[in-house]
């Protein structure tokens, strides 16, 4: 069913995000303790962190490049696979360093909220969650039953098969020399400025885990 094939494709981004890429990138917990060594954890840490998986993510050689996409459990293209899983690991970083256990499954579901943009509401309303104004985790996560967590992430991976599906202009748009590279460029850079600004309302609170 394409519901599964999309719950397998976010869990496979979060284990990696999580995990890191032999040759590629660090285990995230090692990754996020440099920004908190260097700035604490502030704004500032957030900030730069987001600025520097932007560059990655117009960067057309690293999205290319990530040799653990062999992993994949669905078919997809190797650019959507790999932008995928820099916007999950800048997400799951913006929540680590606010303290979230991002080990939990609750939390996991609203880091995959952040990856729907503006449809955050309709989903939200399709697992059955009603009268909820801000989508923030201090709101969502005491809500959030083993059931709730399943459709959330059952409608977040449809919507992101769909994506997929659908970014045929882009693609086309890449065939283009010089052009190509402005347009994949520019898409990749718009969805991971929408999901940082959605991450950061997500988790909006500090809860500092020593």
């Amino acid at each position: 069913m394409k519901k599964d094939k999309g719950v397998a494709l976010l869990d496979w981004a979060y284990k990696t995000a999580l995990n890191g890429i032999p040759m590629v990138s660090e285990p995230l917990n090692e990754f996020v303790n440099g920004y908190i060594e260097k700035y604490g954890r502030t704004e500032k840490a957030i900030d730069k962190m987001v600025a520097a998986q932007k560059i990655k993510c117009t960067t057309t050689g690293f999205l290319t490049g990530l040799g653990g996409l062999i992993t994949l459990p669905v078919t997809l293209p190797t650019d959507l696979a790999s932008s995928l899983y820099m916007e999950v690991r800048m997400i799951v970083s913006i929540a680590m360093l606010r303290g979230y256990k991002v080990n939990d499954d609750e939390v996991k579901s609203l880091v995959f909220l952040c990856l729907v943009g503006n449809s955050i509401g309709d989903v939200v309303k399709s697992a059955g969650i009603k009268g909820v104004q801000k989508f923030a985790a201090k709101k969502l996560l005491p809500l959030l039953t083993k059931e709730l967590v399943t459709k959330i992430n059952q409608a977040v991976g449809f919507k992101l098969l769909a994506k997929g599906g659908g970014k045929g202009l882009v693609n086309a748009g890449k065939a283009v020399p010089i052009i190509g590279g402005v347009v994949g460029g520019v898409w990749n850079y718009s969805e991971v400025h929408i999901y940082a600004k959605l991450a950061k309302k997500m988790f909006n609170e500090n809860f500092y885990v020593e």
